[in-house]
């Protein structure tokens, strides 16, 4: 099976050279004989070479920095892929031909990580020379490819912006299935350990609208991410942040009256999933955008539950348990009354004065009970928290990194910032 990513290019129409022309005289008989024939073929050689690889790039939509092959080149019908409506075979079978879909095109160098159903490579494409990050799921014989992996690779290859990682390739064998992703050195919980689990404001608010620019992307498209955490927001060498593991992602335009409420990492997930709730939206990623806004800013989980009910238990502690006035509606939960939480409140504020009140406000309007009241990620890039970028950070192409903003870039941690926010975080437990 090959899987082609990307879209169809637009119809490029040009002048037909066949391949073996035959020329009429003015009597109606064939001129092979002639001289004719030859004038044709040395038209048609000249033609071809003025046919560049990036002509083929552009129209095959290949990265940039790829490298096409001499042997595609040589064999490949560049005729067939320049001339006339670019059909979906030919594309196909040009991408087949170039190296994509093939295990042989790239080359594992070390391991990331393993899972139930995946490992995760660090490697290399023979195609751009760059670093990739292969994830090769195990194909059970009676089970075929997982679903989650068929989710992910069918929402990944229609989602093209800066904030979200890049799916290059696909490829199947007998026994695995092989996502070829690009290569980012960290995610942001290592970034955050690297950094003594403490960052400056400044760095927050990059990540952290980064991270609602992406998700606005993904949810105007009606995608829902379902896995928000640390560990599934990936960065780079120059501080872009992207968006990774889809495999929980859902369309929210599929006609299902109600999703599975055993989703989000659980010191993520909202507390109307952990009452039950499953009929959401677009609120269930804005909840967990505010316990990693938190998380960065303190250097520490918001509410590391370990079960459902102690979850919940952590959020009334710190948010206060919910009134009928605060979230219309939780009396009747039955899950909720079932629970009998007691009445408690801690002021969140004194937790986190760093971030201003901009910020704070922000972070609660984030995690309000009542998930239609949460701000969406749209919204929440014009918040006056990030009123400091200036209003042109609204109006990048999708593609584009912020940080070809002037004045938009990471500040370096002083060592003292580091122990003062250290002795805080000691003082506020």
């Amino acid at each position: 099976m090959f899987l082609v990513l990307g879209e169809e290019n637009e119809l490029f129409v040009a002048g037909v050279v066949h391949e073996h022309p035959r020329v009429m005289g003015s009597d109606g008989e064939s001129e092979e004989a002639s001289g004719a024939s030859d004038d044709l073929v040395r038209m048609r050689h000249k033609n071809v070479s003025r046919v560049s690889k990036e002509d083929i790039s552009k129209r095959l939509s290949l990265p940039a920095d790829l490298h096409l092959p001499e042997t595609f080149l040589a064999k490949s019908p560049v005729s067939a892929i320049l001339e006339g409506p670019l059909t979906r075979n030919i594309r196909r079978q040009s991408l087949a031909e170039i190296g994509f879909g093939r295990s042989e095109t790239y080359t594992k160098l070390d391991k990331l990580g393993e899972g139930t159903y995946a490992t995760v490579y660090k490697g290399r494409s023979k195609l751009t020379n760059n670093l990739v990050a292969l994830k090769e799921i195990r194909l059970e014989h009676d089970e075929g490819a997982p679903c989650t992996a068929i989710r992910e690779v069918s929402l990944l290859k229609d989602l093209k912006h800066n904030n979200i990682v890049t799916l290059h390739d696909v490829v199947h064998t007998e026994k695995s299935l092989t996502l070829v992703f690009e290569y980012l050195e960290k995610d942001l919980k290592q970034y955050m350990e690297d950094h003594g689990n403490y960052m400056t404001t400044n760095n927050i608010k990059i990540f952290l609208f980064q991270l609602l620019r992406g998700l606005a992307y993904c949810h105007k498209r009606q995608i829902l991410h379902r896995d928000l955490k640390p560990q599934n927001l990936l960065i780079n060498e120059k501080g872009e942040l992207k968006l990774a593991d889809f495999g929980l992602a859902r369309a929210k335009s599929v006609p299902i009256k109600t999703f599975s409420n055993e989703v989000v990492t659980l010191w993520y997930r909202p507390p109307d999933v952990l009452l039950g709730e499953t009929n959401y939206n677009t609120s269930i990623d804005m909840w967990g955008v505010g316990c990693i806004f938190y998380e960065m800013a303190d250097g520490r989980p918001l509410f590391p539950g370990i079960d459902v009910r102690d979850q919940l238990e952590n959020i009334f502690k710190v948010l206060g348990t919910p009134t009928e006035e605060r979230w219309p509606g939780i009396m009747e939960n039955e899950n909720f009354l079932r629970y009998m939480f007691l009445s408690q409140s801690v002021d969140i504020h004194n937790r986190v004065p760093r971030l201003g009140q901009d910020g704070i406000n922000l972070l609660f309007a984030l995690l309000r009970y009542e998930p239609k009241k949460r701000i969406s990620a749209a919204e929440g890039m014009r918040h006056p928290y990030f009123d400091s970028f200036g209003p042109n950070i609204l109006k990048l192409p999708d593609t584009a990194s912020i940080f070809t903003l002037p004045g938009v870039a990471l500040s370096k941690t002083s060592q003292n910032s580091r122990i003062e926010a250290k002795r805080h975080s000691l003082l506020s437990l």
